[in-house]
């Protein structure tokens, strides 16, 4: 029985190593039939199939990726699969890979990748998992198909729709859509600067139609547009003036002969008037058509943004509006739709152009206002002002001037004028003995002066030409100029005193003062603002804050100096809380250089003036 047991026993293990083996036969074969099929399949796939292991490694790449990107599977084995990816798309083929391995399912994504050749082609990629036998993702098997000529195909079709087909500027479809981007931009940041729009409509467009025909009237079209699109492409008129004041400009053709220029940044109301202008010129430059000239002109209608419009439309029905205006009164020309903003724009390029003219004819003047040791009523030194005699307006404070002369680039050229001007006669007083003393000479400077690399040569070449003393100059600057780079401030300033040159930090107490800038930038005294010595009297606050103003100052080892001194009551309080040095109408005006000389030979008799301050 037990024999026959055994038997039984073996024969039944006989049977299960029997099966055991044709079932792992079966299995390979099976394997084996699938490794076949999927190396048949890969092949002569006409998309890139590629193996690669949880860390991105390649195992396998299809014969495709030699035909679609040029490379053997020796130089894909290799690079990293990750460099050949647009830097710019790695990141979400990376996310893409793990979302296939955490979950199991891959998403169809996008992405750019390098030919052999240096181009980028764009492919379409999903990715499968291979599992292991406990369920972990060991392989990712990914497909990716070349769309670049159909990315291409939809990025034209696009790029038609936006665009006008004849001159191939953005059409009136793409134009709205930035005017109503920047609208959006402003409703969002009420503060940032103004945009505006240039509305362009060619004069007499109807008759080179009518008598040349409408292929002749499609060539002037071409070339208005070839012209406007050069400035803005390469001579950068329209968009960037001299002043800088356009950061940007969108042109467009808006249909038939109107064209439209949108300026996404304007400073002044003249910024759209001069690119208006600028616009005209080039449009007016005659050319041959056909071998004969063609003198074309246009009409341009100017609207600013302002906070009353509800639409973006609103702002292009304005510009639209004084076009038609520009047109009624003969064409040629550019109209602003507001007429309070004609009349500023109009009168800020007439200030331009008289600022250019004087600078031509030489008729910018220098008076001096001086400044008193206020302990002993002695001059210690003139403040040199800059005054343009007009030859009808009369004399001109440079309040009134002052923006108009820096938004042109004429401020740095007048500025180094001044200094030239103020060392000239520091040495004439000094070589006729018109002074007991020693006189010191303070001269303002702009920020565009500051930070201009050519300031300091230009400033130690004027002073060895005139052969003055560096230690008798005093620049003034303010506290905004100061603190607009505070590492250019304190270069240029360490280059000025190693000239031996004193510098006054200009309007203290009025701006963000800043004790630690105050510490790091090297300068010799403070001036106090005109508006805390009006006032200091009648506030006891303000009394109090100019009293600290001087104790700093003196704690910090520098001079004090008051402006705008009007009263004798004033005085009395300044010298009473220890102010070393002062100016202002209680002692004299600014006065012409002859005066001032007469004042320095025959000193100061303290007088009341009403007048107010400069």
């Amino acid at each position: 029985m037990m024999e026959h047991w055994n038997w039984i026993t073996i024969g039944t293990l006989a049977a299960l190593v029997i099966y055991q083996y044709f079932h792992v036969y079966r299995v390979r074969r099976e394997s084996r039939n699938r490794e076949e099929l999927f190396q048949i399949v890969t092949e002569n796939a006409a998309d890139m199939i590629a193996l690669v292991d949880v860390k991105g490694h390649r195992l396998y790449n299809s014969p495709a990726y030699k035909r679609i990107l040029g490379y053997s599977a020796a130089e894909l084995g290799e690079t990293s699969a990750f460099e050949q990816i647009h830097p710019e798309d790695r990141f979400k083929v990376l996310e893409a890979a793990r979302e296939a391995r955490s979950t199991g399912v891959g998403k169809k994504l996008e992405y750019r990748i390098r030919h052999k050749d240096g181009r980028w082609r764009v492919l379409e990629s999903i990715a499968g998992t291979i599992r292991d036998e406990k369920g972990d993702v060991t392989k990712l098997v990914i497909v990716n198909r070349d769309i670049t000529d159909r990315k291409h195909a939809e990025e034209q079709a696009e790029h038609n729709s936006l665009h006008d087909a004849l001159t191939g500027l953005p059409n009136r479809t793409l134009f709205l859509d930035r005017l109503e981007q920047l609208y959006l931009r402003m409703q969002r940041n009420p503060e940032r600067r103004p945009y505006a729009l240039l509305f362009v409509d060619l004069d007499n467009f109807k008759e080179i139609n009518e008598t040349r025909g409408p292929v002749a009237g499609d060539q002037v079209i071409i070339e208005m547009g070839r012209r406007l699109a050069a400035q803005l492409r390469t001579e950068d008129t329209v968009s960037r003036p001299q002043d800088d004041s356009l950061e940007d400009a969108v042109l467009s053709r808006m249909g038939g002969d109107e064209f439209a220029v949108l300026l996404e940044a304007v400073g002044d109301p003249s910024d759209a008037m001069r690119a208006a202008q600028r616009v005209l010129a080039t449009i007016e430059e005659p050319f041959l058509l056909d071998g004969h000239p063609v003198h074309p002109s246009a009409s341009v209608g100017i609207a600013l943004s302002t906070s009353t419009h509800t639409r973006p439309e609103n702002l292009l029905q304005d510009a639209d509006v004084a076009m038609r205006r520009a047109k009624a009164l003969g064409g040629s020309r550019c109209e602003v739709f507001d007429e309070a903003m004609h009349t500023r724009a109009v009168n800020r390029l007439r200030l331009e152009a008289g600022l250019r003219e004087a600078v031509e004819e030489g008729q910018f003047r220098v008076h001096y206002q001086p400044i008193v040791q206020l302990d002993t009523r002695q001059i210690a030194g003139f403040e040199a002002l800059l005054r343009w005699q007009h030859p009808e307006q009369g004399l001109i404070s440079p309040y009134k001037f002052i923006d108009a002369a820096e938004d042109t680039g004429l401020l740095f050229s007048i500025g180094q004028w001044l200094i030239l001007k103020a060392c000239q006669q520091l040495r004439e007083w000094e070589e006729k003995n018109h002074a007991a003393q020693a006189v010191m000479m303070n001269i303002n400077l702009s920020a565009r002066q500051f930070a201009d690399p050519r300031f300091v040569t230009d400033l130690r070449n004027a002073i060895h030409e005139i052969r003055i003393e560096p230690s008798k100059l005093q620049l003034e600057m303010t506290e905004a100029v100061a603190a607009a780079d505070p590492r250019v401030t304190v270069t240029v300033l360490t280059q000025l005193k190693h000239l031996g040159i004193g510098v006054i930090l200009d309007d203290f107490g009025t701006g963000n003062s800043s004790l630690i800038g105050l510490r790091q930038f090297p300068v010799d005294a403070l001036k106090i603002d005109r508006s805390l010595i009006s006032e200091m009297l009648a506030d006891r606050g303000i009394r109090d804050t100019v009293d600290l103003i001087i104790a700093l100052g003196h704690k910090l080892k520098l001079k004090v100096i008051a402006e705008g001194i009007e009263t004798a009551q004033q005085f009395d309080l300044l010298r009473e809380l220890g102010c070393d040095l002062g100016q202002g109408y209680l002692f004299s005006q600014p006065v012409a250089a002859e005066a001032a000389g007469q004042l320095l030979r025959h000193g100061l008799e303290t007088q009341k003036k009403s007048a107010k301050a400069e």
